[in-house]
């Protein structure tokens, strides 16, 4: 049973604070602080977000005590604003309006003009003398009673008011007459009762413990839920209900009603900016009932209507003046909304305002500069998620547009290009001069060309960490994977979504941010680094202390990630580098090969193109520490696919197509992810890691003996057991020393391990005896920990995560109970048994800001993540540290 359950404020005084939120809401909070501060705001009482929590428990009934709490707090509301609640003379209105601890916008309920009956509609004619604006509020009234506590359709009275000004000649309800207003009321309430077979009720008490009930109701629809869900609040933190005295818009030429922004939401700019409405509710500014008006001079354009601080101007004064007062108090942008009743300006609400993430990054900036808050405070201000929209393109936010479908939104941007369905189309098109977005059932390493050549990608099957996903975030492209519903048929080059048949050629948009998929094209707009990101970034690097490298397999990955901070590669994968243009065809003569003696002579092939990839990449690097994964996946994926490919190759070779064909079946596995894979190929063909090391180290001493400085470190994947780390250091380190003994030169470099097998992480003390460096390979260790294949467990991954089974896409965000147990044991094992050991992840997690947190206390030195991520490393590391400085950790 709550303690407290219902919060008075008015007069210039409150029973609540502003740092009350997880009980008053965020609503409740700032109208408490601002009463407190002087400010004007009509009378009201919030009922705590704890009697929606004790509600939702116990079957949607109130807790013992609220009526009465109710009932005196109506009563000090009464006595502020002079008049009664049901007086037929004197009648007290109220809204009833939501409000939950953090701000969603639009996601629940909110009820206006809490009140209004048959009687008092002819005692508030009769104070007023203004029949037109009561019953221009009673019609309201019950359509938004009849939609939010009713449950009835809205559309059913906006047809009957749609009816009668057609019918009058007129666009607006304004320009309705004061019997009209009158005769939509009573047409409306007819209508409640045939929608319903109830009348509308015509008890005050009985309207207001119905809008209060409907409000905690709201806590709990689809919408709120989704919103939630999408946003990671909690479903048992329940909402607020504010009740608050009626102010009124909508009496007249000397009423209106607004929200505004204390800075430019969308560019962060320190303008008032804002729209308001004279003669109107609040409701009409936010649901374009009407076209509103600019709040100032300054935001005017050609063809504008009169700007409120023309209207108004001493008003407008006021409400300058309240706007900077809030913004003092608060050191944040505010979100305000307003009334003013016959020139009386009113607040209603102030809450932090959303803002874009260029915006976010410059009042940060601005506001540390003007002193309003400190550089810490600055750098928690800005979501490390916002960092990443800045970094790609984007759609056009004037544009409009129906997405056809929705996926993962697996790699931000935008692309927009005419759709092909093979890398090798992809290729072609792109070097005919099209744009082209690749749409394929899922890809795999060999469409690397196409992936490079196209805009963007779009996959049926995967998830945020699938090949296309992992490719795409580490090339800065933008993708949308597992879009379940998207039929592909390759035979006809089509791809179909419902009753929609999308052709080769056609054009379509990709938005990687939210994962629509649009037809047609729409208009893109470049990122631009501006010198408020610049800052906020240096500032962010004054405070972390996670190094933060980047996953890069291309030079051009590397000089990226080097421009947005990098501070190393802490992942190259060499088996991307197989499938450029001119190897592939000695790679799969390698594997196909009959003996060792034949797959050294094409290793030899594969040497100089190995060698020129890592001088490009030490090059980009130079000075920085690059780790390079020897070759990890199963040689079946390198292997011709088709029937053509397989002849091409026979031919090529001199040999049977009938033997390669038998060569590519006994390399199939029923579970390749489990199979032949990783050290398990060095220690069965070993002169394929012979000669990547050879590449290396001929590539390191050659730029060493330019003056370049190189710092290699050699990763051997998918260790598990100790001896296999001990046999295949010792071949790595033989190649370096006959290497460096070749070209008389000296290279420091390191030896390691991914750890991404359980087993790896549970003897990590003996396999650190044979490692200089630990880096957890996070993909493959979720996979294996929870037994889930992460290219498959889009299939049911929403299902544990609508039914609460999950919190999160564990290979999104770290699983920190069950992968993070194992990463601690791993690395306190290996620290104890080697306190030299250099330690850090390189899985897709190193770009989350959750678990670059989580890696920031478990002491590790550093975190890798796709070139794109880089920047949203370096500030959620900061904020790692300022977070555990709060929490007193540091």
């Amino acid at each position: 049973m709550p303690h407290r359950m219902v919060y008075f404020f008015g007069e210039g005084s409150a029973d609540g604070r502003g740092e009350m939120k997880n009980i008053l809401g965020g609503k409740g909070a700032n109208l408490a602080e601002m009463t407190n501060l002087g400010i004007p705001v009509p009378a009201g009482f919030t009922i705590s977000t704890e009697v929606c929590t004790y509600y939702m428990d116990n079957d949607r009934t109130f807790p013992d005590g609220l009526k009465e709490g109710v009932e005196s707090a109506i009563a000090r509301v009464e006595e502020a604003m002079g008049m009664k609640f049901g007086d037929p003379e004197n009648p007290l209105l109220f809204s009833v309006r939501s409000g939950a601890r953090v701000s969603m916008p639009g996601m629940m309920d909110t009820v206006l003009n809490i009140g209004l009956s048959e009687t008092t509609v002819k005692g508030l004619i009769e104070k007023t003398g203004n029949d037109r604006f009561v019953y221009d509020s009673y019609r309201r009234l019950i359509q938004m009673y009849a939609d939010v506590v009713m449950g009835l359709d809205s559309e059913e009275f906006n047809k009957l008011l749609d009816a009668r000004k057609k019918n009058k000649g007129v666009w607006h309800d304004t320009e309705l007459s004061t019997e009209d207003l009158a005769d939509l009321a009573e047409k409306y309430k007819v209508k409640v009762y045939e929608l319903s077979g109830k009348d509308f009720p015509d008890n005050p008490m009985e309207q207001l413990w119905g809008a209060i009930r409907a409000v905690f109701d709201s806590w709990d629809t689809p919408r709120a839920q989704s919103y939630r869900k999408m946003n990671d609040i909690p479903e048992d933190w329940g909402t607020a209900v504010n009740v608050q005295a009626m102010v009124f818009g909508n009496m007249g030429e000397k009423s209106a009603t607004g929200v505004a922004f204390t800075r430019d939401p969308a560019t962060g700019e320190k303008v008032f900016y804002g729209e308001y409405l004279p003669n109107a509710q609040g409701e009409d500014v936010v649901a374009g009932v009407r076209t509103p008006r600019p709040i100032n001079i300054a935001q005017k354009k050609k063809g504008d209507e009169a700007s409120l601080e023309e209207l108004m101007p001493e008003t407008y004064h006021e409400l300058e003046s309240i706007r900077q007062n809030l913004e003092r108090h608060y050191t944040d942008t505010q979100d305000i909304e307003f009334t003013i009743q016959n020139g009386k300006l009113w607040m209603l609400q102030t809450r932090t305002g959303k803002r874009t993430a260029a915006a976010a990054v410059r009042i940060a900036v601005e506001m540390e500069m003007e002193g309003l808050i400190d550089r810490k405070t600055a750098l928690l201000r800005v979501e490390p998620d916002q960092i990443a929209q800045l970094l790609h393109k984007r759609l056009d936010p004037k544009a409009s547009y129906s997405p056809i479908t929705k996926g993962l939104p697996a790699s931000p941007g935008a692309a927009v290009g005419q759709v092909v369905f093979t890398a090798e189309d992809a290729v072609n098109w792109t070097e005919e001069g099209k744009q082209t977005v690749l749409v394929r059932e899922e890809t795999s390493p060999e469409d690397i060309d196409g992936m490079n050549a196209a805009e963007g990608f779009l996959t049926a099957r995967g998830g945020m960490t699938s090949h296309a996903a992992v490719v795409a975030r580490g090339m800065g492209k933008c993708c949308i994977a597992g879009a379940g519903n998207v039929e592909i048929d390759y035979a006809s080059r089509t791809f179909k979504v419902g009753n929609t048949t999308v052709e080769e050629g056609d054009w379509i948009t990709l938005d990687g941010t939210t994962g629509e998929v649009i037809l047609g094209q729409i208009p893109t707009v470049d990122s631009e680094l501006s010198d408020n990101f610049l800052t906020l970034m240096g500032w962010a690097d004054e405070f972390r202390q996670l190094s933060v490298r980047t996953n890069a397999d291309t030079p051009n990955d590397a000089v990226r990630a080097r421009d947005f901070g990098a501070e190393g590669i802490g992942l190259c994968r060499t088996e991307h580098m197989f499938f450029g243009d001119g190897r592939i065809k000695f790679m799969r003569a390698m594997i196909m090969a009959a003996d060792e003696d034949e797959r050294r002579e094409w290793l030899e092939k594969l040497l100089p193109f190995q060698r020129e990839d890592f001088l490009g990449i030490f090059k980009a690097m130079a000075g920085l520490p690059v780790t390079i994964r020897l070759l990890d996946p199963p040689l079946h994926e390198f292997v011709p696919q088709t029937h053509l490919e397989v002849e091409e190759l026979a031919s090529e070779l001199g040999k049977d197509p009938e033997l390669l064909k038998a060569r590519a079946a006994s390399l199939h596995e029923m579970n390749p992810m489990l199979g032949h894979r990783g050290c398990r190929l060095g220690i069965s063909y070993p002169e394929v890691y012979e000669m990547q090391a050879r590449a290396i180290f001929e590539a390191a001493c050659e730029l060493a003996g330019s003056g370049v400085e190189v710092k290699p470190e050699v990763m051997i994947p998918l260790v598990g057991e100790p001896k296999e780390l001990s046999i295949l250091r010792a071949l790595v380190e033989r190649v370096a020393t006959q290497v460096m003994t070749e070209k008389g030169e000296l290279v420091d470099y390191l030896v390691g391990t991914m750890i991404e097998i359980p087993r790896a992480a549970l003897v990590a003390g003996e396999i650190a005896e044979h490692a200089d460096f630990f880096s957890f390979g996070t993909n493959d260790l979720t996979q294996m920990t929870y037994g889930y294949s992460r290219d498959d467990a889009g299939v049911f991954l929403k299902e544990y995560l609508n039914k609460g089974i999950l919190r999160k896409d564990p290979f999104q965000s770290l699983d920190q109970r069950g992968v993070g147990s194992l990463i601690k044991e791993a690395f306190e094992k290996g620290r104890l048994s080697n306190e030299d050991l250099h330690v850090g992840i390189c899985g897709e997690h190193g770009g989350d800001p959750m678990s670059i947190d989580f890696c920031h206390h478990a002491g590790l030195d550093y975190v890798s993540c796709s070139p794109y991520r880089v920047p949203v490393a370096r500030l959620a590391a900061a904020q790692a540290v300022l977070r555990a400085r709060m929490r007193g950790l540091l």
